[in-house]
Formats: C-alpha cells, sequence, structure tokens
C-alpha cells in the first residue's frame, strides 16, 4: 500500500469511529429526554397488533415564547402548541404545551431534532381522556 492509500484507510475508520461515537451520543441523549419506548414504534411510527396500529402521541414543555413556537412547530409538523394547557407534564406559566403524534414521515429524526433543543428538557407519551 503506498502512503495516500494508507491513510485513506485510516482517515475512513477515523471518520467512521467518530460517527459511531456521535451515534451513541445521540442515543443517550434522546433515551434521557425520551420517555416512552421507541423501540415499540415500527417505521410508520405505529405501535399495537396488525390489526389495530395506532400513532403515539407525546407532550414537552417550551418556554412561552412565539419565536421558540415558530422553532419547534418548524421541525415538528404534527406539533400543536397550547398557551392555557399544563398537560400531564404541568408546564408552569412561562410554558407552553406542545403535543405532537409519532404519525408523520421521519417522525424518528423529528424527535432527534426536538431532543437537541436545549430547553425541552423531557418528552413523555400523551394521554387523552
Amino acid at each position: 500500500m503506498n502512503t495516500s492509500t494508507l491513510f485513506a484507510v485510516a482517515l475512513s475508520a477515523f471518520l467512521l469511529s467518530a460517527c459511531n461515537h456521535l451515534d451513541g451520543l445521540l442515543k443517550d441523549k434522546v433515551q434521557q429526554k425520551i420517555e416512552f419506548d421507541l423501540t415499540r414504534l415500527d417505521a410508520d411510527g405505529l405501535y399495537g397488533p396488525e390489526d389495530g396500529k395506532r400513532s403515539l402521541s407525546y407532550e414537552f414543555c417550551i418556554p412561552a415564547h412565539v419565536n421558540t413556537a415558530r422553532q419547534v412547530m418548524s421541525i415538528d409538523p404534527s406539533a400543536i402548541v397550547y398557551k392555557e394547557s399544563p398537560g400531564r407534564l404541568q408546564c408552569d406559566k412561562e410554558q407552553y404545551l406542545v403535543v405532537g403524534d409519532t404519525y408523520q414521515a421521519n417522525y424518528l429524526v423529528t424527535l432527534k431534532k426536538l431532543v437537541e433543543l436545549t430547553y425541552i428538557t423531557r418528552i413523555q407519551q400523551a394521554f387523552f381522556e
């Protein structure tokens, strides 16, 4: 092997290792903030028996600012922002409740982007009664 080929192989190995490390860090961050089991969702964001699949709704709190709500809605097309409801998470008066849904294209990418927002500290499953 010549020097340039050896360098290219070493660089590729380093980059793959870095990607795996970053992927692991992102998974840790996702697991720290998301309080429901993502593994029970299929590729379409649905769970349950074959003849009764349904999407999973989730909720989280964000700072009560228009720009924050816009940012979240640009990431999550399913997001609905509630200014008056505390939800099960008990969002305080300086927060808005946001409810989203996994029945959307690339739901996992959406959740990962939400988790990367520092002001979102937890995302839990929403239940409606």
